[in-house]
């Protein structure tokens, strides 16, 4: 099935081919339909399989582009908040909308100013909205559609208090959807009597395409991850459309500012950028402008970008799972691609983890002629050794030195 079939209006459609998306994701063809028709939906489905266009896009469809407040998003995080307005706001350039993520962490003056210029829809983590509300900035009584975007997570961080006054704020008439990773007893039981007569739409999480990425460990001293991601680039040529990853903020702007002196033309997205600011990175990156996107995990669950042909991760990241989100953006529609993890000898616990997780040990490479430091790398038949060590309650990692 292709967008144009889901029954999308044109200027949805125009927008979302501009993005280069032509076929949904599951969880789009079988939720979308619903949503187009009004109805309540349930959608239960992992972070990273497109759910966040499986209720933009039939909001925006159903809603008017008039400055009115019709369609109210909640979200566990500030970062998840902003990766919907970056699709929201992509996709409201062709339909008009007017979109805004009021958040915590930033100003709120800014925030109240665009809300009385006009919103359409809006995207929130509870604990500013319900600030927002209290102080008159924020009017609910003309909301169409609710919903509630990973809604075990925030029942997981102690949210639903807040969810509950959110709810108890909101036109009883209206269209709600909720999407969650798992669907407790617990969440269903307490988000049931918001909700009527809801279709339950739940798809199994994507397969990761191992056996179609080349996966790639390259044990580097910490201070010569940006020079050894320079002689990669240079060693092989093929790194046509790379996203690197990067544990923080802070640090993918060092990232980008080091690759930016080797003379590689790099773009940044993370939280602490502007609206404006991600949104060129994006648009730079997917026209080819320029080559590299460094980012946080942000991108690694939120926005899908086609046709990356290498992720690095450069920092491993803390959870595992993150690493199969991560190296997920590559090797899509049947291509190819690679995923490099640069590795020091501090990240070895979280490779350990990883290793675990997808019962695999990834491959080390060495890049020839590179000067590396003295480094620890990992030995081969590291992960049968923790698993047998891990049945009598202890953990290894298998290391030598170079």
């Amino acid at each position: 099935m292709s967008f144009a079939e889901l029954g999308l209006d044109p200027d949805i459609l125009a927008g979302v081919l501009e993005l280069g998306y032509e076929t949904p994701t599951p969880i789009q063809e079988e939720a979308m339909p619903f949503a187009l028709a009004g109805r309540d939906v349930v959608g239960c489905a992992q972070t990273g399989t497109g759910k966040t266009a499986a209720f933009v896009l039939p909001a925006l469809q159903r809603t008017a582009a008039d400055g009115v407040l019709r369609t109210l998003v909640v979200a566990p995080t500030r970062e998840l908040a902003q990766q919907t307005e970056v699709f929201a706001t992509l996709i409201g350039k062709s339909t008009g909308h007017k979109v805004l993520a009021a958040v915590g962490g930033v100003g709120l003056d800014p925030q109240i100013k665009a809300l009385r210029a006009g919103v359409d829809l809006l995207v929130a983590t509870p604990g500013r909205l319900l600030d927002l509300v209290k102080r008159g900035d924020c009017k609910l009584d003309r909301v169409e559609i609710l919903v509630l975007d990973e809604a075990d997570r925030m029942l997981d961080m102690g949210f639903w208090p807040d969810v509950r006054r959110i709810l108890a704020a909101l036109p009883k008439k209206r269209q709600t959807m909720l999407f969650s990773a798992t669907m407790a007893p617990e969440v269903m039981r307490i988000v049931q009597s918001a909700l009527n007569d809801p279709v339950r739409v739940e798809v199994s999480p994507p397969n990761v395409p191992i056996d179609l990425i080349h996966q790639a460990l390259y044990p580097v001293d910490a201070s010569q991850k940006v020079d050894l991601m320079v002689a990669l680039m240079k060693a092989h040529g093929d790194f046509d459309s790379t996203l690197v990853f990067c544990r923080t903020k802070s640090r993918s702007d060092a990232v980008a500012r080091g690759l930016e002196r080797a003379g590689v033309p790099t773009v940044t997205i993370h939280s602490d950028r502007t609206m404006e600011q991600r949104m060129k990175a994006l648009e730079q990156f997917r026209a080819g402008k320029v080559r590299v996107l460094v980012a946080t995990d942000v991108v690694s669950r939120g926005i899908d970008i086609e046709g990356i042909s290498h992720v690095v991760n450069y920092d491993v990241p803390s959870n595992p799972e993150d690493y199969v989100h991560r190296i997920g953006r590559t090797a899509r529609a049947g291509a190819s691609g690679s995923a490099f993890t640069f590795v020091d000898i501090r990240e070895f616990p979280e490779l350990d983890a990883i290793e675990m997780l997808i019962d695999s040990e990834i491959p080390v490479e060495n890049l020839e002629g590179f000067p590396y430091r003295e480094r620890a790398v990992p030995r081969e038949g590291r992960l049968a050794a923790r698993k047998k060590r891990k049945a009598f309650g202890g953990r290894v990692m298998g290391r030598r030195r170079r």
